[in-house]
């Protein structure tokens, strides 16, 4: 039997050359982990319609923050002798049928109020101030409320989670939209006392009661679904392990399953502000939210839907920036809903 020719030294020197080349060259850095926050981060930073959302939002953050700066770069009224302010009313302005004698101009950018002569940029510039407040301060004390619930149900199990369980049901099942008109009257009857109330005194109580009613009754949705993640984390085996070598529960809690809820808590708050938003709108519209003299959008566009036809720049500014916030809020949140969703392609 022939013996195999042994293989020369071209012949090892070019396989081994073959074999290297399908190695990585060794200036090529290894791909790290990232954790799923930075996956959602970087897939936001290539999403167009999360950064045009972002700005817009911005901007009336901004204009929120800055209403009297903005509203001071008006010019002097020739007629008043004085610059804007949102809660100084001008008569003179006012013709005999309560509509506006001046239009738009560099005085006054939107014009003037019917019946007051307040200026109507200053108060849609201040009247961002309430929607926003509510929205983010009723959407951050519902999630505090939500997660923590949320987690104690899930985790505890039992007898918690039963009872935690049923007052989730429970609150689900009333009208809310109901309740509130006729909660907020009551609290503010019982607030308020014995004695008489200013215009002023009533609007900050309805403000607070506002922030109150909404995150009491906005909890419930996180809450049900932190605690079916939380049902589930519960079994996997880091915290069977942190469990076993006796770490508290507080610590297992909030350093070991919050963590992996990161996710869901971010989409949950950034789809309720614009609810919020939405609800406080709606509230002022139908007369149970903030009253005169505190500017607001919603109560903006109920006292202004009368006069739509004759003066329907009272009405068009307040429409245009709940709508656009609102829609750029909405948005804004199936964007970050979508990021921190890996079977999602945008």
């Amino acid at each position: 039997m022939n013996a195999m020719p042994e293989p020369s030294a071209g012949t090892l020197i070019e396989e081994s050359e073959e074999q290297g080349s399908t190695k990585a060259p060794e200036h090529q850095e290894a791909r790290t982990g990232r954790s799923p926050g930075q996956v959602a981060w970087s897939r936001l930073k290539k999403d167009k319609v999360a950064i045009v959302c972002f700005a817009i939002v911005l901007f009336f953050i901004i204009v929120a923050i800055f209403a009297p700066l903005l509203y001071s770069l008006e010019s002097v009224d020739p007629l008043t002798g004085v610059k804007a302010d949102p809660y100084a009313t001008h008569t003179e302005l006012i013709d005999f049928n309560g509509l506006p004698e001046v239009g738009a101009s560099s005085a006054h950018w939107l014009g003037v109020e019917p019946r007051l002569g307040r200026d109507l940029f200053a108060r849609w510039a201040i009247g961002a101030r309430p929607s926003l407040i509510i929205g983010f301060v009723a959407a951050a004390a519902s999630t505090i409320i939500g997660v923590t619930l949320g987690l104690v149900a899930g985790y505890l199990g039992g007898v918690a989670d039963k009872i935690i369980s049923w007052v989730i049901d429970f609150f689900l099942s009333l009208p809310i939209l109901l309740l509130v008109l006729a909660i907020v009257p009551i609290m503010q009857k019982s607030l308020a006392g014995t004695g008489d109330l200013t215009a002023d005194e009533i609007s900050q109580i309805r403000f607070i009661v506002l922030i109150v009613i909404l995150f009491v009754f906005g909890w419930m949705g996180l809450a049900r679904l932190v605690r079916g993640e939380v049902k589930s984390l519960r079994e996997r085996e880091f915290v069977q392990a942190a469990r076993a070598i006796g770490v508290p529960t507080r610590q297992i809690l909030f350093r070991e399953i919050l963590p992996n809820l990161v996710g869901p808590i971010i989409v949950s708050a950034s789809i309720a502000v614009p609810a919020y938003i939405t609800y406080e709108a709606t509230l002022s519209y139908l007369g149970a939210g903030l009253v005169e003299p505190t500017a607001s959008w919603g109560r903006t566009i109920a006292d202004a839907q009368n006069l739509f036809a004759t003066y329907p720049l009272w009405l068009w500014p307040s429409v245009i920036g709940l709508s656009l916030l609102v829609l750029a809020l909405s948005l804004l949140g199936d964007s970050i809903r979508d990021a921190f969703d890996p079977t999602s392609r945008r």
